[in-house]
């Protein structure tokens, strides 16, 4: 299977939020110690929330097309803005608004997917 990547017709507006979500197993002693390990090689996966606040009907329909298209859980090709490389990630939540003049906004949380299909 072929991975798509997502090529949004408008750039994400200015102000993405970046929260890295870390998977460790941890076990607390009765004396006070703490044991820490990772959850897996890849226990640090990226979660961006982007937004497109002003967005033409078409575009918006464009943008969440694509996001119903693979389900919340298909993963996909997509490059941040202003960054070097293309990353895989999924989209399980995200949602839309309609605003005054016929236009829309998005808001979409990406995470970074480590699934193996390419």
């Amino acid at each position: 299977m072929v991975l798509e990547t997502l090529t949004p017709p408008v750039s994400p507006s200015i102000g993405m939020t970046d929260k890295p979500e870390i998977k460790i197993a941890r076990t607390d002693f009765g004396d006070g110690y703490t044991q820490t390990t990772p959850l897996g090689i890849n226990h640090i996966r990226r979660v961006v929330t982007l937004r497109w606040n002003v967005l033409a009907l078409d575009d918006k329909e464009a943008i969440e097309g694509f996001l119903v298209r693979h389900g919340g859980y298909k993963p996909f090709f997509y490059r941040i803005p202003r960054e070097p490389a293309v990353l895989k990630w999924t989209c399980d939540d995200w949602n839309t608004s309609r605003n005054t003049g016929g236009f829309a906004s998005i808001e979409a949380t990406f995470r970074q997917s480590f699934d193996l299909r390419t």
